[in-house]
């Protein structure tokens, strides 16, 4: 097939964002079988036309940096200016939310369509949160956020790192019985703060029992994104979601343990079933990025474990264990989920948001 011009937005960004770009733009500049890079746009005007290497801080990127992706001219954050790039099909934005809300737009309005790995349109009632496997028929709302909103592109939001991981998980258990009331406490990875969010002397020999926001995220994200359609609009699932945050001294993976009351009765081995035999759109359709199999069951007492397990599937699938009956709720199930928050959690889920739209034809 003939490969589609995209461009990245927020690659020269110094935050977790940032790293989120840099890896989306040399995963698609070394070889998709989609998408081709035809532009690096600049979030900053002052960065308008110099090579990509001079308007970075750190290459976030473990992997070497090509010479070529090194030398790009960053493309003003003007739709006129991208056309002389390419023919350009679909820009992937991963800013923080206080440029997002403004650049993310500029692209939509004109007819581009955008998949943002910012939380700025996360909680539009007509811009779906899609994980592919999930609820890629949320997808049917994009005609009317297009009328209300006006404009000639859409928006697609991905997902916090920290809910896809979760919500993989739940899929199967909420299909299969329902869910009513569900508590989370998570243990998340330094890489999810970016390279400077959380100084070694503070995470070293110690736990952080709070992220900024992230709790309101979760109990917000998670209802939408195993939520309904209905008149153009996501309507959120009606399950109270409470949940509880914590950083921990590990690099990447993160790990969540869920406490659910379902609202049919769920065995443990009923519950392992659900978990084993789920599978989504994503492989229906045999995305490019879509691993065989999104949830891994694993069947030892002590795992998951994110040094062990965040890899599976090159970081696409998460594994789940521990599946226990829970004594306190009436149709009480619990278990552990860890994942790779920096490959399924962000760029991962986003360029898989990205092949979903191509292979549904709305590029």
């Amino acid at each position: 097939m003939e490969k589609k011009d995209v461009a990245i937005l927020g690659a020269s960004g110094a935050t977790a964002f940032g790293w989120v770009a840099q890896t989306l733009a040399k995963r698609i500049y070394d070889g998709h079988p989609y998408f081709r890079l035809a532009a690096l746009i600049a979030d900053n005007p002052e960065h308008n036309g110099k090579p990509f290497k001079e308007c970075i801080r750190r290459w976030h990127v473990e992997e070497g940096f090509p010479e070529g992706l090194a030398n790009m001219a960053m493309v003003p954050a003007d739709p006129k200016a991208l056309e002389k790039a390419g023919d350009i099909k679909l820009v992937i934005s991963a800013l923080p939310p206080w440029l997002s809300t403004d650049l993310d737009p500029i692209f939509a309005k004109a007819g581009i369509p955008v998949v943002s790995e910012s939380p700025g349109f996360r909680f539009d009632e007509d811009v779906p949160l899609v994980i592919p496997e999930i609820n890629a028929d949320h997808l049917s709302v994009l005609g009317d956020q297009k009328k209300k909103k006006g404009w000639k592109g859409y928006i697609v939001s991905n997902p916090v790192c920290t809910i896809t991981v979760i919500a993989l998980s739940m899929k199967p258990i909420l299909d299969a019985f329902g869910i009513k009331t569900c508590f989370i406490v998570t243990l998340q990875a330094l890489s999810g703060a970016g390279w400077d969010g959380i100084p070694s002397m503070a995470i070293i020999d110690n736990l952080i029992p709070f992220i900024m926001k992230e709790e309101e995220k979760l109990e917000k994200e998670g209802p939408k994104i195993l939520g309904t359609t209905k008149g153009g609009k996501v309507i959120p699932h009606p399950m109270g979601i409470s949940t509880s945050c914590n950083r921990v001294g590990v690099m990447n993976g993160h790990t969540a343990c869920i406490f659910v009351d379902t609202e049919r009765p769920a065995s443990v081995e009923e519950a392992q079933k659900a978990f084993e035999s789920f599978k989504g759109t994503a492989q229906d359709l045999k995305l490019p990025s879509a691993p065989e199999r999104p949830v891994i069951y694993l069947p030892q007492d002590d795992r998951p474990q994110p040094r062990l397990d965040r890899n599976w599937s090159e970081g696409m699938a998460v594994a789940v264990g521990r599946i226990r009956k829970d004594p306190v709720f009436k149709n009480g199930i619990k278990w552990v989920v860890s994942g790779h928050n920096m490959i399924r959690g962000t760029f991962g889920n986003t360029l898989l948001n990205a092949e979903l739209l191509e292979k549904k034809g709305l590029l």
